[in-house]
C-alpha cells in the first residue's frame, strides 16, 4: 500500500471520528453535562455543525488525494466502500465506549463481515 493510500485512509478515519461525534456525541453529552441538556435544538445543531466542519476538513482532502482521476490509488466506488467500512468501525468503537448499554450482537458482526466482503469485491479485478 502506497503513501497516498495510507494518507487517504488515515484522513478518512479522522474525518469519521468527527462525523460520529457530530452525529451521535450530542446524545451522550446530554446525559453528562447539565448545560448541554438545556440547549435548545438549534444549539445542538450548531454544535454538531461545528464538529462537522472538521469532518469536512479531512473528508474532502482525503477524497481528492485518494481519487484515481486526481492521481490517487482508488476509484470512486472504492473510496465510498472504504469510507463506509471506516464509518462502521468508528461507530462500533464509539458506541461501545460512550454508550455502555448498547451491545454488539451476532447479527451486527455478520453485517460487518458482509461489509468487509464488499470491500474485497470492490477491489477484485
Amino acid at each position: 500500500m502506497n503513501f497516498q493510500a495510507l494518507q487517504t485512509i488515515a484522513m478518512l478515519i479522522i474525518s469519521n471520528i468527527f462525523m460520529t461525534c457530530a452525529w451521535y456525541g450530542h446524545l451522550k453529552m446530554k446525559q453528562q453535562f447539565s448545560w448541554f441538556e438545556h440547549l435548545p435544538l438549534i444549539g445542538v445543531i450548531l454544535f454538531s455543525w461545528f464538529l462537522a466542519f472538521f469532518e469536512y476538513c479531512f473528508q474532502v482532502p482525503a477524497n481528492r488525494i485518494g481519487f484515481r482521476d486526481n492521481g490517487g490509488p482508488f476509484s470512486l466506488i472504492q473510496l465510498k466502500v472504504i469510507q463506509e467500512v471506516i464509518t462502521l468501525v468508528v461507530f462500533v468503537v464509539f458506541s461501545t465506549i460512550a454508550f455502555k448499554g448498547e451491545s454488539f450482537k451476532w447479527n451486527h458482526a455478520l453485517a460487518f463481515v458482509f461489509l468487509v466482503a464488499a470491500v474485497y469485491l470492490v477491489f477484485k479485478k
